[in-house]
């Protein structure tokens, strides 16, 4: 595989669609990626989950084949195809042996444009995703992360959950479902990534087959994400002997300029496991968590860092308080010289591992292109992450922490509280 510090991508153009490409001939294996904004920001109100339904129905069978026939199609040419609706996206892909692409563009294509929706396939669907919603979201952290986003965008379809509640996904019709595929699937606004085995003029004349038969336009886009509200302190009610906590505050956008200092800072403050100051202070220091991380979430053009962890219910109030210090102490005083080494360390040595196949090299891209990134910004990106000095993260931790906005939801029952 190319390093990816001179990742030499190529930008192939057919018609109005524009893809990236990373080519390589090693194995005999492409894989293609492709996106729309949108996803389950157009669910309609009360019937949450549409998209995400919808996004499993185009593998249920399409044209002529029903499910069983439709994935035995794949199973005998070995190709891995997929659709799903993010919060803010909806994107689909398949990777296969080069001998197969014909088949898989003819499957995909089929997917899009005449999928089946046969009544005990949906109902299949309807039942597995109803199962899903339960399992995720009747937890304590489940419950906790769904009034966390409600909270924190409470008129914003980033506060609901993408892939519906059991209420919601009874709701949902074939009609709502075809009437959401035929304003996402477009054949304007859609990123497309490649990646292994196809030369830019194979790509160039398999685009136009992929989504040619797809209706002109663009679709809409989803809503900007709305400032972040912070709302305190709230407890979610759940009988259970440890307390499961989601936490959170305003984050940056990809294109912000302190984007790279961030991610040091984040990976100092939650995100390295046992050299994260949150897991010293609270699991090796008190014992109080198994483990603890933060993170910044991306969506809908904005972002939000969130931590988690869970607690006995007795210890939640001292779990917060030394999580809060630990946080206001990494804003006041900035990061030491051997935590800022070590977290540009590990995100450097790290980044070969998005490189390790197509799939992922073409999902890498794929991300690159939502974010808005320059076609060059992963062969800076190490040399960006050298250049941070201890003052420079020092500065983008005192303006990106801020521990009297933080906004927490505790599901459980916390003692003290």
């Amino acid at each position: 595989m190319t390093t990816p510090f001179s990742l030499p991508i190529q930008v192939v153009e057919a018609g109005p669609v524009t893809a990236w490409l990373v080519e390589d001939h090693s194995v005999p294996v492409v894989s293609l990626s492709w996106s729309w904004p949108g996803g389950a920001a157009r669910d309609p109100a009360g019937a949450e989950g549409t998209m995400s339904m919808a996004a499993a129905m185009l593998m249920e069978g399409a044209g002529d084949m029903r499910a069983l026939a439709f994935q035995d199609a794949l199973r005998d040419d070995a190709i891995g195809l997929s659709f799903s609706a993010g919060r803010d996206s909806f994107e689909a892909g398949f990777r296969c042996l080069t001998d197969a692409l014909p088949a898989a563009l003819r499957l995909a294509r089929l997917a899009m444009t005449a999928p089946r929706f046969d009544a005990d396939a949906l109902e299949r669907v309807r039942a597995r995703a109803i199962a899903g919603a339960r399992q995720s979201l009747e937890t304590p952290r489940g419950q906790a992360g769904r009034a966390f986003w409600q909270a924190a965008f409470p008129a914003h379809p980033a506060g609901r959950p993408a892939t519906g509640t059991a209420e919601s996904l009874a709701a949902v019709t074939i009609d709502g479902m075809r009437a959401g595929l035929a304003a996402q699937l477009r054949r304007d606004g859609v990123l497309v990534a490649a990646a292994g085995a196809i030369r830019p003029a194979e790509l160039r004349a398999l685009l136009p087959d992929l989504l040619g038969a797809l209706p002109a336009g663009a679709p809409d886009a989803p809503p900007a994400l709305p400032a972040f509200t912070a709302f305190g302190r709230q407890v979610v009610a759940v009988p259970s002997p440890q307390s499961q906590i989601i936490l959170g505050q305003p984050g940056i956008v990809p294109n912000d300029p302190d984007w790279e200092a961030a991610q040091v800072v984040l990976r100092i403050l939650g995100g390295g496991g046992f050299s994260s100051r949150l897991m010293e202070a609270v699991r090796v220091q008190r014992g109080l968590t198994y483990g603890i991380g933060v993170g910044l979430d991306t969506l809908f053009g904005g972002g939000v860092i969130t931590g988690a962890f869970a607690t006995e219910n007795a210890r939640v109030a001292e779990a917060l308080e030394v999580t809060k210090s630990v946080w206001s102490d990494l804003a006041a005083r900035g990061p030491t010289a051997t935590e800022l080494e070590e977290a540009v360390a590990f995100l450097t040595g790290s980044l070969p591992l998005q490189f390790t196949d197509s799939r992922r090299i073409a999902a890498t891209l794929l991300a690159m292109r939502r974010n808005g990134r320059a076609i060059g910004w992963l062969d800076g990106r190490n040399d960006r992450l050298r250049a941070i000095t201890r003052d420079k993260a020092a500065q983008v931790a005192s303006s990106l922490l801020r521990p009297d906005n933080i906004a927490v939801t505790v599901a459980g029952q916390p003692q003290g509280m």
